[in-house]
């Protein structure tokens, strides 16, 4: 990396183009979303992704953009410049909206990344000196806007087992998105979300399982700063095309994952160990993906 680049350089004309190279790398990437009704939105954020819908800015592709961060570590890092743009749904009539937030998940990303690698690697990638500063500016942040906080989760090359704790199979849907290409989605309340994810914790305490518990409780807190107007959406999004249309249509992970819960509840481990083991095994060899990449 030139370490004479200025912070805050545009990258998006100047990243290096390979002999062949046809376009970027596209990582399939699911995500978690929490969408707002435009209409509980205060005053001068509601004017604001008013005319970002009325503009069309919703339905045109975002051009990758770039800026380079931090220059004094080890590595300099590229950040995605994409504030201003959200998610839009239109549903029964109600417009909803998912800011994307991009600063705010990259500082909490950097920070997380030094929390789940070994502390040797985490030096080198993310420097304590670094690390130190995006909490510093993260903590200005929410100073300023308690509310600001990510409004969507994703993960590369997999869905989450966990997430699968949010939703219904009646809340499942499938739609083209190309030749032979479908798209998987879960959409539900923001209340109906909160009520089963207290019922799995009730459950995965009282079974000791305090890792799982735990993962799930960090959802839970997550999704409490949210109105109860809101709206959850499990978007497997380019996930989807990992897998052929039968396979996507025989995916009922939220399904038999609420199946292990119910075993669970009724004293009944080995029916609940069995679900259980049909969800991990349907993303198993999909998240192999993540450490390959």
């Amino acid at each position: 990396m030139n370490r004479a680049t200025r912070p805050g350089d545009d990258y998006s004309k100047r990243l290096p183009t390979p002999s062949g190279y046809h376009g970027p790398t596209v990582i399939a990437t699911a995500y978690l979303r929490v969408f707002r009704p435009l209409a509980v939105m205060p005053e001068g954020e509601r004017s604001h992704w008013e005319a970002y819908i009325a503009a069309g800015e919703h339905e045109r592709p975002a051009r990758p953009r770039y800026r380079h961060g931090w220059t004094h570590g080890r590595l300099g890092i590229i950040t995605s410049e994409e504030e201003g743009r959200a998610d839009v749904r239109l549903i029964d009539g109600e417009w909803y909206v998912c800011p994307w937030r991009t600063r705010i998940r990259t500082l909490a990303s950097l920070l997380s990344l030094r929390e789940t690698i070994p502390r040797e690697v985490a030096d080198e990638l993310v420097p304590e000196v670094e690390a130190r500063r995006a909490a510093r500016e993260l903590a200005r942040i929410r100073r300023r806007d308690p509310a600001a906080i990510p409004t969507l989760l994703q993960s590369a090359w997999h869905v989450p087992v966990r997430w699968f704790v949010l939703v219904a199979d009646e809340e499942r849907r499938i739609v083209p998105r190309g030749p032979d290409r479908y798209r998987l989605s879960y959409w539900t309340t923001l209340p109906e979300a909160r009520t089963r994810t207290m019922r799995a914790l009730e459950v995965l305490r009282r079974s000791e399982l305090d890792v799982v518990a735990d993962l799930v409780e960090d959802m839970a807190s997550w999704l409490s700063v949210f109105p109860d107007r809101a709206a959850v959406e499990l978007d497997y999004d380019r996930v989807s095309d990992l897998f052929g249309p039968l396979e996507l249509d025989e995916d009922h992970s939220a399904r038999d994952l609420h199946a292990s819960l119910d075993a669970l509840e009724a004293g009944d481990p080995d029916r609940a160990g069995a679900m259980y083991e049909r969800v991990a095994m349907r993303w198993a060899e999909a998240k192999t993906r993540e450490s390959l990449n």
